[in-house]
Protein backbone atom coordinates (compact mmCIF):
# COMPACT_ATOMS: atom_id res chain seq x y z
CA UNK A 1 0.00 0.00 0.00
CA UNK A 2 1.27 3.41 -0.89
CA UNK A 3 2.19 5.61 2.10
CA UNK A 4 -0.09 8.23 0.68
CA UNK A 5 -3.04 5.89 1.16
CA UNK A 6 -2.55 5.75 4.91
CA UNK A 7 -4.68 8.38 6.58
CA UNK A 8 -3.90 9.74 10.02
CA UNK A 9 -6.78 9.88 12.49
CA UNK A 10 -8.28 13.32 12.54
CA UNK A 11 -7.39 15.33 15.61
CA UNK A 12 -10.31 16.26 17.77
CA UNK A 13 -11.05 19.93 17.12
CA UNK A 14 -10.49 22.29 20.02
CA UNK A 15 -13.69 24.24 20.72
CA UNK A 16 -13.43 27.94 20.04
CA UNK A 17 -13.03 29.96 23.20
CA UNK A 18 -15.99 32.16 22.27
CA UNK A 19 -18.19 29.06 21.98
CA UNK A 20 -17.03 27.93 25.43
CA UNK A 21 -18.24 31.23 26.88
CA UNK A 22 -21.33 32.00 24.82
CA UNK A 23 -22.50 28.59 23.60
CA UNK A 24 -26.10 27.58 24.40
CA UNK A 25 -25.09 25.89 27.66
CA UNK A 26 -23.07 28.76 29.12
CA UNK A 27 -24.33 32.00 27.59
CA UNK A 28 -26.65 32.91 30.46
CA UNK A 29 -24.04 31.99 33.07
CA UNK A 30 -21.37 34.14 31.41
CA UNK A 31 -23.63 37.17 31.05
CA UNK A 32 -24.95 36.74 34.58
CA UNK A 33 -21.46 36.58 36.13
CA UNK A 34 -20.41 39.67 34.19
CA UNK A 35 -23.53 41.54 35.35
CA UNK A 36 -22.94 40.59 38.98
CA UNK A 37 -19.37 41.87 38.69
CA UNK A 38 -20.61 45.03 36.96
CA UNK A 39 -23.08 45.84 39.76
CA UNK A 40 -20.44 45.39 42.47
CA UNK A 41 -17.97 47.51 40.50
CA UNK A 42 -20.46 50.29 39.82
CA UNK A 43 -21.43 50.48 43.48
CA UNK A 44 -17.75 50.59 44.46
CA UNK A 45 -16.95 53.33 41.94
CA UNK A 46 -20.04 55.47 42.50
CA UNK A 47 -20.57 55.48 46.25
CA UNK A 48 -17.52 57.65 46.95
CA UNK A 49 -18.96 60.41 44.75
CA UNK A 50 -22.31 60.32 46.50
CA UNK A 51 -20.96 60.02 50.06
CA UNK A 52 -20.60 63.77 50.79
CA UNK A 53 -24.31 64.22 50.11
CA UNK A 54 -25.13 61.11 52.15
CA UNK A 55 -23.23 62.36 55.19
CA UNK A 56 -24.69 65.83 54.79
CA UNK A 57 -28.15 64.28 55.12
CA UNK A 58 -27.53 61.61 57.75
CA UNK A 59 -24.55 62.49 59.91
CA UNK A 60 -21.64 64.70 60.81
CA UNK A 61 -18.44 64.97 58.81
CA UNK A 62 -16.68 63.12 61.62
CA UNK A 63 -18.64 60.01 60.57
CA UNK A 64 -17.50 60.23 56.94
CA UNK A 65 -15.21 57.18 57.10
CA UNK A 66 -17.72 54.92 58.86
CA UNK A 67 -19.61 53.70 55.76
CA UNK A 68 -16.31 52.81 54.08
CA UNK A 69 -14.91 51.09 57.18
CA UNK A 70 -18.14 49.11 57.64
CA UNK A 71 -17.99 47.90 54.05
CA UNK A 72 -14.31 46.93 54.28
CA UNK A 73 -14.66 44.98 57.54
CA UNK A 74 -17.75 43.15 56.30
CA UNK A 75 -16.07 42.41 52.97
CA UNK A 76 -13.11 40.71 54.65
CA UNK A 77 -15.47 38.68 56.83
CA UNK A 78 -17.66 37.75 53.86
CA UNK A 79 -14.64 36.76 51.75
CA UNK A 80 -13.30 34.34 54.35
CA UNK A 81 -16.64 32.83 55.33
CA UNK A 82 -17.72 32.69 51.69
CA UNK A 83 -14.60 30.67 50.88
CA UNK A 84 -15.39 28.17 53.60
CA UNK A 85 -19.05 28.00 52.52
CA UNK A 86 -18.20 27.32 48.87
CA UNK A 87 -15.66 24.63 49.75
CA UNK A 88 -18.06 22.81 52.05
CA UNK A 89 -21.30 23.11 50.04
CA UNK A 90 -20.26 24.22 46.55
CA UNK A 91 -20.99 27.63 45.00
CA UNK A 92 -24.69 27.12 44.29
CA UNK A 93 -26.19 28.65 47.41
CA UNK A 94 -23.53 31.36 47.79
CA UNK A 95 -23.97 32.54 44.20
CA UNK A 96 -27.70 33.02 44.77
CA UNK A 97 -27.77 34.21 48.38
CA UNK A 98 -24.93 36.75 48.15
CA UNK A 99 -26.56 38.83 45.34
CA UNK A 100 -29.87 38.72 47.22
CA UNK A 101 -28.17 40.02 50.37
CA UNK A 102 -26.40 42.65 48.26
CA UNK A 103 -29.79 43.78 46.89
CA UNK A 104 -31.18 43.96 50.46
CA UNK A 105 -28.14 46.06 51.40
CA UNK A 106 -28.80 48.38 48.46
CA UNK A 107 -32.42 48.75 49.55
CA UNK A 108 -31.39 49.40 53.16
CA UNK A 109 -28.87 52.06 52.15
CA UNK A 110 -31.11 53.55 49.48
CA UNK A 111 -34.04 54.03 51.87
CA UNK A 112 -31.90 55.06 54.86
CA UNK A 113 -33.11 57.98 56.93
CA UNK A 114 -30.52 57.47 59.68
CA UNK A 115 -26.80 56.81 59.72
CA UNK A 116 -27.39 53.54 61.59
CA UNK A 117 -29.58 52.20 58.77
CA UNK A 118 -27.02 53.27 56.19
CA UNK A 119 -24.29 51.39 58.07
CA UNK A 120 -26.47 48.27 58.19
CA UNK A 121 -26.85 48.51 54.42
CA UNK A 122 -23.10 48.94 53.95
CA UNK A 123 -22.38 45.90 56.14
CA UNK A 124 -24.77 43.79 54.08
CA UNK A 125 -23.23 45.06 50.84
CA UNK A 126 -19.68 44.39 52.02
CA UNK A 127 -20.34 40.89 53.37
CA UNK A 128 -22.24 39.84 50.25
CA UNK A 129 -19.68 41.38 47.88
CA UNK A 130 -16.89 39.43 49.59
CA UNK A 131 -18.79 36.15 49.45
CA UNK A 132 -19.91 36.79 45.86
CA UNK A 133 -16.32 37.36 44.72
CA UNK A 134 -15.34 33.93 45.99
CA UNK A 135 -18.49 32.26 44.64
CA UNK A 136 -17.81 33.67 41.16
CA UNK A 137 -14.29 32.21 41.17
CA UNK A 138 -15.50 28.81 42.38
CA UNK A 139 -18.21 28.85 39.71
CA UNK A 140 -15.65 29.65 37.00
CA UNK A 141 -13.57 26.69 38.20
CA UNK A 142 -16.63 24.42 38.12
CA UNK A 143 -18.23 25.55 34.84
CA UNK A 144 -15.52 26.58 32.39
CA UNK A 145 -12.74 24.38 30.98
CA UNK A 146 -9.25 25.59 31.81
CA UNK A 147 -8.54 26.78 28.26
CA UNK A 148 -11.55 29.16 28.39
CA UNK A 149 -10.74 30.70 31.77
CA UNK A 150 -8.35 33.41 30.48
CA UNK A 151 -11.20 34.76 28.35
CA UNK A 152 -13.57 34.65 31.32
CA UNK A 153 -11.14 36.70 33.39
CA UNK A 154 -10.84 39.10 30.47
CA UNK A 155 -14.60 39.63 30.60
CA UNK A 156 -14.47 40.11 34.38
CA UNK A 157 -11.88 42.84 33.93
CA UNK A 158 -13.99 44.51 31.26
CA UNK A 159 -16.92 44.56 33.66
CA UNK A 160 -14.89 46.97 35.84
CA UNK A 161 -13.99 49.37 33.03
CA UNK A 162 -17.34 51.02 32.31
CA UNK A 163 -18.07 51.57 36.05
CA UNK A 164 -14.60 53.06 36.55
CA UNK A 165 -15.17 55.49 33.66
CA UNK A 166 -18.82 56.49 34.09
CA UNK A 167 -19.54 55.46 37.69
CA UNK A 168 -18.30 58.60 39.49
CA UNK A 169 -19.77 61.18 37.04
CA UNK A 170 -23.05 59.28 36.72
CA UNK A 171 -23.36 58.95 40.50
CA UNK A 172 -22.69 62.68 40.79
CA UNK A 173 -25.36 63.46 38.17
CA UNK A 174 -27.94 61.21 39.85
CA UNK A 175 -27.16 62.73 43.25
CA UNK A 176 -27.44 66.31 41.97
CA UNK A 177 -30.47 65.78 39.72
CA UNK A 178 -32.47 63.34 41.83
CA UNK A 179 -31.09 62.06 45.14
CA UNK A 180 -28.19 60.04 46.49
CA UNK A 181 -30.77 57.38 47.40
CA UNK A 182 -31.00 56.41 43.72
CA UNK A 183 -27.29 55.68 43.52
CA UNK A 184 -28.13 52.58 45.58
CA UNK A 185 -31.72 51.90 44.51
CA UNK A 186 -30.99 52.17 40.79
CA UNK A 187 -28.78 49.06 40.93
CA UNK A 188 -31.40 46.74 42.42
CA UNK A 189 -33.06 45.86 39.05
CA UNK A 190 -29.66 45.00 37.55
CA UNK A 191 -29.06 42.54 40.40
CA UNK A 192 -32.43 40.97 39.60
CA UNK A 193 -31.53 40.53 35.92
CA UNK A 194 -28.16 38.99 36.81
CA UNK A 195 -29.81 36.54 39.21
CA UNK A 196 -32.39 35.56 36.61
CA UNK A 197 -29.56 34.63 34.24
CA UNK A 198 -27.36 32.85 36.76
CA UNK A 199 -29.91 30.80 38.74
CA UNK A 200 -30.79 28.30 35.95
CA UNK A 201 -27.12 27.49 35.44
CA UNK A 202 -26.45 27.31 39.17
CA UNK A 203 -29.08 24.61 39.52
CA UNK A 204 -26.95 22.34 37.34
CA UNK A 205 -23.89 22.74 39.56
CA UNK A 206 -23.19 19.78 41.76
CA UNK A 207 -22.40 19.95 45.44
CA UNK A 208 -18.80 19.66 46.47
CA UNK A 209 -17.61 16.07 46.31
CA UNK A 210 -15.96 14.66 49.39
CA UNK A 211 -12.19 14.51 49.08
CA UNK A 212 -8.95 15.04 50.90
CA UNK A 213 -7.57 18.46 51.63
CA UNK A 214 -3.96 19.51 51.95
CA UNK A 215 -4.01 22.30 54.53
CA UNK A 216 -5.15 22.92 58.05
CA UNK A 217 -7.26 25.82 56.73
CA UNK A 218 -9.70 23.44 55.06
CA UNK A 219 -9.84 21.17 58.16
CA UNK A 220 -10.43 24.03 60.57
CA UNK A 221 -13.60 23.97 62.63
CA UNK A 222 -16.33 26.50 61.79
CA UNK A 223 -15.67 28.24 65.11
CA UNK A 224 -11.97 28.62 64.32
CA UNK A 225 -12.72 29.96 60.83
CA UNK A 226 -15.22 32.49 62.19
CA UNK A 227 -12.74 33.66 64.84
CA UNK A 228 -9.96 33.99 62.26
CA UNK A 229 -12.29 35.80 59.85
CA UNK A 230 -13.35 38.25 62.54
CA UNK A 231 -9.72 38.86 63.47
CA UNK A 232 -8.80 39.47 59.84
CA UNK A 233 -11.73 41.85 59.37
CA UNK A 234 -10.81 43.81 62.49
CA UNK A 235 -7.10 43.82 61.66
CA UNK A 236 -7.41 44.91 58.02
CA UNK A 237 -9.95 47.60 58.94
CA UNK A 238 -7.73 48.93 61.74
CA UNK A 239 -4.71 48.92 59.45
CA UNK A 240 -6.69 50.83 56.83
CA UNK A 241 -7.83 53.35 59.46
CA UNK A 242 -4.27 53.78 60.70
CA UNK A 243 -3.20 54.49 57.12
CA UNK A 244 -5.53 57.49 57.07
CA UNK A 245 -4.11 58.87 60.35
CA UNK A 246 -0.30 58.97 60.17
CA UNK A 247 0.05 60.10 63.80
CA UNK A 248 1.25 58.53 67.02
CA UNK A 249 -2.27 57.22 67.60
CA UNK A 250 -2.29 55.81 64.08
CA UNK A 251 0.99 54.03 64.79
CA UNK A 252 -0.45 52.48 67.95
CA UNK A 253 -3.52 51.33 66.02
CA UNK A 254 -1.29 49.84 63.32
CA UNK A 255 0.71 47.86 65.89
CA UNK A 256 -2.52 46.58 67.47
CA UNK A 257 -3.83 45.66 64.02
CA UNK A 258 -0.73 43.60 63.27
CA UNK A 259 -1.06 41.85 66.65
CA UNK A 260 -4.61 40.82 65.74
CA UNK A 261 -3.76 39.94 62.14
CA UNK A 262 -0.83 37.60 62.73
CA UNK A 263 -2.74 34.69 64.34
CA UNK A 264 -5.63 35.16 61.91
CA UNK A 265 -3.34 35.07 58.87
CA UNK A 266 -1.66 31.89 60.12
CA UNK A 267 -5.07 30.25 59.96
CA UNK A 268 -6.31 31.80 56.72
CA UNK A 269 -3.27 31.99 54.43
CA UNK A 270 -1.62 28.90 52.92
CA UNK A 271 1.61 27.78 54.52
CA UNK A 272 4.68 29.10 52.74
CA UNK A 273 3.05 32.24 51.33
CA UNK A 274 5.74 34.52 52.77
CA UNK A 275 8.43 32.29 51.24
CA UNK A 276 6.57 32.13 47.91
CA UNK A 277 6.57 28.32 48.05
CA UNK A 278 5.70 26.70 44.72
CA UNK A 279 2.02 26.45 43.88
CA UNK A 280 -0.82 28.22 45.63
CA UNK A 281 1.41 30.01 48.23
CA UNK A 282 3.45 31.65 45.44
CA UNK A 283 0.29 32.62 43.55
CA UNK A 284 -1.27 34.18 46.66
CA UNK A 285 1.95 36.09 47.32
CA UNK A 286 2.00 37.31 43.71
CA UNK A 287 -1.62 38.44 43.97
CA UNK A 288 -0.85 40.46 47.10
CA UNK A 289 2.20 42.06 45.50
CA UNK A 290 0.72 43.02 42.14
CA UNK A 291 -2.53 44.37 43.61
CA UNK A 292 -0.96 46.16 46.56
CA UNK A 293 1.71 47.88 44.48
CA UNK A 294 -0.63 49.01 41.71
CA UNK A 295 -3.51 50.24 43.87
CA UNK A 296 -1.18 52.10 46.24
CA UNK A 297 0.47 54.02 43.40
CA UNK A 298 -2.96 54.53 41.82
CA UNK A 299 -4.22 56.11 45.06
CA UNK A 300 -1.33 58.57 45.33
CA UNK A 301 -0.88 59.48 41.66
CA UNK A 302 -3.56 62.25 41.65
CA UNK A 303 -1.92 63.83 44.71
CA UNK A 304 1.44 63.69 42.94
CA UNK A 305 0.07 65.57 39.93
CA UNK A 306 -2.03 68.14 41.82
CA UNK A 307 0.25 68.98 44.75
CA UNK A 308 3.57 68.93 42.89
CA UNK A 309 2.68 69.97 39.35
CA UNK A 310 -0.50 72.00 39.85
CA UNK A 311 -2.77 69.84 37.69
CA UNK A 312 -6.52 70.10 38.18
CA UNK A 313 -8.36 67.14 39.69
CA UNK A 314 -9.95 66.44 36.30
CA UNK A 315 -6.60 66.38 34.52
CA UNK A 316 -5.04 64.28 37.29
CA UNK A 317 -7.73 61.65 36.74
CA UNK A 318 -6.84 61.13 33.07
CA UNK A 319 -3.90 58.73 33.73
CA UNK A 320 -6.22 56.65 35.92
CA UNK A 321 -8.69 56.40 33.02
CA UNK A 322 -6.03 55.41 30.49
CA UNK A 323 -4.67 52.82 32.93
CA UNK A 324 -8.18 51.32 33.26
CA UNK A 325 -8.50 51.16 29.48
CA UNK A 326 -5.05 49.57 29.25
CA UNK A 327 -6.03 47.01 31.88
CA UNK A 328 -9.19 46.06 29.95
CA UNK A 329 -7.50 45.86 26.54
CA UNK A 330 -4.56 43.78 27.82
CA UNK A 331 -6.91 41.47 29.70
CA UNK A 332 -8.99 40.98 26.56
CA UNK A 333 -5.81 40.28 24.57
CA UNK A 334 -4.58 37.58 26.92
CA UNK A 335 -8.03 35.98 26.81
CA UNK A 336 -7.60 35.46 23.04
CA UNK A 337 -4.30 33.61 23.63
CA UNK A 338 -5.16 30.76 26.01
CA UNK A 339 -2.09 28.71 25.07
CA UNK A 340 0.46 31.24 26.30
CA UNK A 341 2.26 30.44 29.55
CA UNK A 342 0.47 32.24 32.38
CA UNK A 343 3.68 32.34 34.41
CA UNK A 344 5.39 34.14 31.54
CA UNK A 345 2.46 36.56 31.34
CA UNK A 346 2.61 37.14 35.08
CA UNK A 347 6.31 37.95 34.81
CA UNK A 348 5.57 40.31 31.92
CA UNK A 349 2.78 41.96 33.90
CA UNK A 350 5.12 42.65 36.82
CA UNK A 351 7.78 43.95 34.40
CA UNK A 352 5.32 46.37 32.78
CA UNK A 353 4.13 47.50 36.21
CA UNK A 354 7.74 48.09 37.29
CA UNK A 355 8.32 50.07 34.09
CA UNK A 356 5.32 52.28 34.79
CA UNK A 357 6.46 52.88 38.36
CA UNK A 358 9.98 53.72 37.20
CA UNK A 359 8.40 56.25 34.86
CA UNK A 360 6.61 57.84 37.82
CA UNK A 361 10.00 58.33 39.49
CA UNK A 362 10.58 60.89 36.74
CA UNK A 363 7.21 62.52 37.52
CA UNK A 364 7.21 62.76 41.32
CA UNK A 365 10.02 65.33 41.92
CA UNK A 366 9.34 69.03 41.34
CA UNK A 367 11.78 68.94 38.42
CA UNK A 368 10.01 65.89 36.94
CA UNK A 369 8.15 65.67 33.65
CA UNK A 370 4.50 65.50 34.62
CA UNK A 371 3.38 64.44 31.14
CA UNK A 372 5.17 61.10 31.61
CA UNK A 373 2.40 60.10 34.01
CA UNK A 374 0.07 59.45 31.09
CA UNK A 375 2.16 56.93 29.10
CA UNK A 376 3.82 55.57 32.24
CA UNK A 377 0.62 54.70 34.04
CA UNK A 378 -0.96 53.37 30.84
CA UNK A 379 1.92 50.89 30.66
CA UNK A 380 1.24 49.94 34.29
CA UNK A 381 -2.42 49.35 33.39
CA UNK A 382 -1.37 47.05 30.56
CA UNK A 383 0.75 45.14 33.05
CA UNK A 384 -2.21 44.73 35.39
CA UNK A 385 -4.42 43.50 32.56
CA UNK A 386 -1.91 40.78 31.73
CA UNK A 387 -0.64 39.98 35.22
CA UNK A 388 -3.88 40.06 37.22
CA UNK A 389 -5.65 37.77 34.75
CA UNK A 390 -2.66 35.43 34.77
CA UNK A 391 -2.57 35.20 38.55
CA UNK A 392 -6.34 34.49 38.61
CA UNK A 393 -5.87 31.64 36.13
CA UNK A 394 -2.93 30.22 38.08
CA UNK A 395 -4.89 30.31 41.32
CA UNK A 396 -7.63 28.10 39.89
CA UNK A 397 -5.10 25.84 38.18
CA UNK A 398 -3.22 25.08 41.41
CA UNK A 399 -6.25 24.88 43.74
CA UNK A 400 -7.63 21.35 44.18
CA UNK A 401 -11.34 20.73 44.36
CA UNK A 402 -12.60 21.55 47.81
CA UNK A 403 -10.08 24.34 48.39
CA UNK A 404 -10.83 26.80 45.58
CA UNK A 405 -12.92 28.90 47.97
CA UNK A 406 -10.27 29.01 50.70
CA UNK A 407 -7.50 29.79 48.22
CA UNK A 408 -9.55 32.53 46.53
CA UNK A 409 -10.33 34.05 49.93
CA UNK A 410 -6.63 33.92 50.83
CA UNK A 411 -5.69 35.72 47.61
CA UNK A 412 -8.29 38.42 48.20
CA UNK A 413 -7.13 38.82 51.80
CA UNK A 414 -3.52 39.17 50.64
CA UNK A 415 -4.70 41.83 48.19
CA UNK A 416 -6.50 43.82 50.90
CA UNK A 417 -3.74 43.47 53.48
CA UNK A 418 -0.89 44.47 51.16
CA UNK A 419 -2.82 47.45 49.83
CA UNK A 420 -3.70 48.67 53.33
CA UNK A 421 -0.09 48.28 54.50
CA UNK A 422 1.46 50.07 51.52
CA UNK A 423 -1.07 52.90 51.57
CA UNK A 424 -0.29 53.21 55.27
CA UNK A 425 3.41 53.49 54.42
CA UNK A 426 2.58 56.31 52.02
CA UNK A 427 0.56 58.11 54.68
CA UNK A 428 3.41 57.80 57.17
CA UNK A 429 5.88 59.21 54.65
CA UNK A 430 3.58 62.15 53.93
CA UNK A 431 3.47 62.90 57.65
CA UNK A 432 7.18 62.52 58.24
CA UNK A 433 8.76 64.15 55.19
CA UNK A 434 8.74 67.79 54.22
CA UNK A 435 6.73 67.80 51.01
CA UNK A 436 4.42 65.45 49.07
CA UNK A 437 7.00 65.42 46.28
CA UNK A 438 9.67 64.04 48.61
CA UNK A 439 7.33 61.57 50.30
CA UNK A 440 5.93 60.15 47.07
CA UNK A 441 9.35 59.91 45.45
CA UNK A 442 10.55 57.87 48.44
CA UNK A 443 7.38 55.72 48.31
CA UNK A 444 7.89 54.86 44.65
CA UNK A 445 11.28 53.29 45.36
CA UNK A 446 9.99 50.30 47.41
CA UNK A 447 6.93 49.99 45.15
CA UNK A 448 9.18 49.64 42.10
CA UNK A 449 11.43 47.20 43.97
CA UNK A 450 8.41 45.06 44.93
CA UNK A 451 7.26 44.96 41.29
CA UNK A 452 10.74 43.82 40.21
CA UNK A 453 10.70 41.24 43.02
CA UNK A 454 7.37 39.95 41.72
CA UNK A 455 8.84 39.44 38.26
CA UNK A 456 11.80 37.56 39.72
CA UNK A 457 9.60 35.36 41.93
CA UNK A 458 7.09 34.41 39.21
CA UNK A 459 8.78 31.04 38.56
CA UNK A 460 7.22 29.20 41.56
CA UNK A 461 3.75 29.91 40.12
CA UNK A 462 4.49 27.76 37.04
CA UNK A 463 1.99 25.07 36.09
CA UNK A 464 3.06 21.48 35.67
CA UNK A 465 4.26 20.52 32.21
Amino acid sequence: MSPKAVTEPAAEPVPAVRAELFGPGRRATTVGLVLLTFVTAFEAMGVGTAMPAVIDDLGAVSAYAWPFAAFLAASVLGTVLGGRWCDVAGPRAALVVSPLVFAVGLLAAGTASTLAQLLVGRVLQGASAGAQFVAVFVTIAAVYPERARPAVFGLMSSAWVLPSLVGPPLAGFVTDRFSWHWVFLGLVPVVGVALALVVPAVRRLGRRTTGTTRTNRARATPRAVIAAAAGAALGVSALSAAAQRPTLLGAVVAVAAVAVLVPSLRRLLPRGVFRARRGVPAVVAARGLIAGVFFTANAYLPLMLTATHGWSLTAAGVPLVTASLGWASASAWQGRHPDLSRTTLLRAGFALLATGLAGLLLVAPPWGWAWLALPGWTVAGLGMGIGFSAVSFLLLHHSPEGEVGADTAAAQLADQLTTAALIGLGGALLALLATPATALTVLLVPLTALAVLGALLAAPTATAA
